[in-house]
């Protein structure tokens, strides 16, 4: 297990339990009631050091290395049934970006979604989960699929970004992110959007428009990461805490905004400490949310959905005549 720096009391008193374990196991001496106390002390320390993160805090462990990414959730929700399609039939296999079939207890679902790579070798494949135009091409092409075969669409966001090298740019990297929007909100089958990690800028919007946005408890939602935020205020990363606090990006805050519908919790400790129990809890919502959204029309569902994303955000109206000279 690698731990992160605010970790550090869990870390001690797991060491101190497994060397406990491993005595009792070598020298069969009773230590039950030992492990049993000092189980209880490290189930009272997770929930102590987790009861009170900060954003920033919330951010590392969106980032933990042995976090559950897209496949994994794709794989327990389908049952392994996932089939992997390929390709955006213009350029090439964008490897950032996955997306196929799946079923979910007996419904066929079209799962779509960023994957990172769970080594270093992979990681690079997958660009960090940083998707080319292709890899939102592709998935355009898959969301036309599942909608020419009315399959609901089921989308996992966790990108630090799209990727920002020249040769997307040359490609139209915007244009494709910009015409997903557009595509996704008009979508006749019913989306359901999910935060697992990362969620930053139009890398995470561009496969994001849905009927109903579900974010996971320990993830991160804005339009721009908290140590590209601090470059640009402070010129350092040396303030990313407070950029992170500011930005308002996690799960509580965007609820309270009106951009997501729910926030899924997660195993004590974050979805890295247990794979299953969160992906049954991730796989529960979309049972649910499946089953609500199947109820509306699909003309109500496109005005709702289109609604929804029109009356996001804050603003006042200032009346004719009410701008002084002053203001």
């Amino acid at each position: 297990m690698t731990y992160l720096d605010f970790e550090k009391p869990i870390e001690d008193l797991q060491k101190e339990l497994d060397k406990l374990k491993e005595m009792a196991t070598k020298s069969k001496a009773d230590l039950s009631k030992t492990i049993a106390e000092l189980e209880v002390n490290l189930k009272n320390k997770i929930i102590e050091v987790y009861s009170d993160l900060t954003p920033w805090q919330r951010v590392q462990v969106s980032r933990h290395p042995e976090r559950p990414y897209t496949l994994a959730y794709i794989d327990y929700c389908s049952n392994k049934t996932f089939m992997e399609l390929h390709g955006d039939r213009t350029v090439g296999d964008d490897k950032a970006m996955v997306g196929g079939f799946g079923d979910v207890d007996g419904q066929t679902v079209m799962f779509i979604g960023q994957q990172k790579g769970i080594n270093t070798k992979m990681r690079q494949i997958r660009r960090f989960g940083m998707a080319n135009p292709e890899g939102y091409r592709k998935a355009l092409r898959l969301m036309k699929m599942a909608e020419k075969f009315n399959k609901p669409i089921v989308t996992f966001i966790d990108t630090p970004g799209a990727y920002p090298g020249l040769e997307a740019e040359e490609r139209g990297q915007g244009e494709a992110i910009a015409r997903n929007i557009y595509e996704m909100i008009r979508l006749k089958v019913p989306v359901i959007v999910i935060i697992i990690g990362e969620g930053a800028s139009g890398g995470a919007f561009g496969i994001g428009i849905g009927d109903k946005t579900l974010m996971m408890e320990n993830t991160w939602y804005t339009v721009i990461s908290p140590e590209s935020c601090s470059s640009i205020l402070w010129r350092t990363w040396d303030k990313k805490e407070i950029a992170a606090e500011q930005l308002r990006l996690t799960a509580t805050d965007m609820k309270g905004f009106g951009l997501v519908d729910e926030i899924v919790s997660e195993p004590l400790g974050g979805a890295h400490w247990d794979y299953d129990d969160a992906a049954q809890r991730l796989k529960s919502s979309i049972k649910n949310s499946l089953a609500e959204i199947e109820k509306i029309s699909i003309t109500d569902r496109v005005n709702n959905r289109i609604n929804k994303y029109c009356n996001m955000g804050f603003w006042d109206e200032i009346e004719e005549g009410q701008i002084t000279n002053s203001q």
